[in-house]
């Protein structure tokens, strides 16, 4: 199940609202190029900013939207309250998510035995696949390869970790300990790859599926040469989604694509003059246009 080309998902709004009907074209585009599974309700799906309504929304949506597209749907759940993420992870698995992505808990800094009991009660109270989401920058702590380690040998159904600490060697570590290995940063999938990750949850997909499909893919598949020629034509692109905020620019560049309102919930806001001609010229550089999907 996880292995391959994912795509964090925005989460489209319109006049403050979550637009259903936006979001099905956006998974649609995902399925036209063949994604491996959508993310819905991550950190660039806005979902501090969801209500619990609007959370178990836009999971039942993405379910529905992607069913029949061979698309796994992956969605976030994860919380600082114990109990809150069991809740939302429960009704990710009613409506019929595939696995759950859970983000060490943000704010509260709990320690290692604090982290692996969190993620254990989550694991017990519900039988779906889990994913780790490791992003220190986020959450203000990191989970150590040991308690990684731990928590997947007492609970079966810890499947697989999200990499977005930035650091190989932290990479290199969790796969040579068993684990299986996203990449959660998009310039580090063809690194990470090379050291054993098994594909990406990517932000860029969102605009260029096809072609995080094809480094991904050629990655995997040991064409290195081609996967290089791919991350370095894809480079620019990335760094330009990460100008500002995650996910501010993304929304931004689909918006001059047609593809989004650009519509963000505060506190994030609009992208500055400045960025925005940074992602114009980006995506000039790579070759997109407004319906270009």
């Amino acid at each position: 199940m996880f292995r391959g080309a994912f795509t964090a998902l925005v989460t489209p709004f319109h006049g403050g609202l979550f637009d259903e009907a936006r979001f099905e074209r956006q998974i649609a585009f995902q399925a036209k190029h063949k994604m491996d599974g959508i993310i819905p309700v991550g950190t660039t799906g806005e979902s501090p900013t969801l209500s619990h309504a609007e959370h178990h929304r836009v999971v039942e949506a993405a379910v529905h939207a992607a069913r029949g597209t061979g698309m796994k749907v992956i969605a976030g759940t994860g919380s600082n309250a114990t109990d809150e993420a069991i809740d939302l992870t429960r009704h990710a698995k009613e409506a019929g998510a595939d696995a759950a992505l859970l983000v060490n808990p943000y704010y509260n800094k709990p320690t290692q035995e604090g982290l692996f009991r969190h993620f254990r009660e989550i694991a017990r109270a519900v039988d779906i696949p889990i994913v780790l989401y490791n992003i220190p920058g986020r959450t203000g702590v990191s989970m150590a390869t040991a308690t990684m380690v731990r928590l997947a040998a007492e609970c079966p159904n810890i499947a697989a970790v999200k990499d977005a600490a930035g650091n190989l060697d932290l990479t290199t570590e969790a796969v040579g300990a068993g684990m299986t290995v996203l990449s959660g940063d998009d310039s580090l999938t063809l690194p990470m790859i090379s050291v054993g990750a098994q594909g990406v949850i990517s932000v860029v997909s969102n605009i260029v599926p096809d072609r995080v499909r094809r480094l991904v893919h050629a990655a995997l598949d040991g064409e290195m040469a081609r996967a290089r020629k791919e991350h370095l034509a894809l480079f620019p692109l990335v760094k330009a989604m990460f100008v500002e905020t995650n996910p501010i620019p993304v929304k931004t560049a689909m918006a001059l694509l047609g593809m989004d309102s650009g519509e963000l919930r505060l506190p994030l806001c609009e992208a500055a003059a400045g960025s925005v001609s940074v992602l114009q010229a980006a995506l000039s550089a790579a070759g997109l246009a407004a319906g270009s999907e």
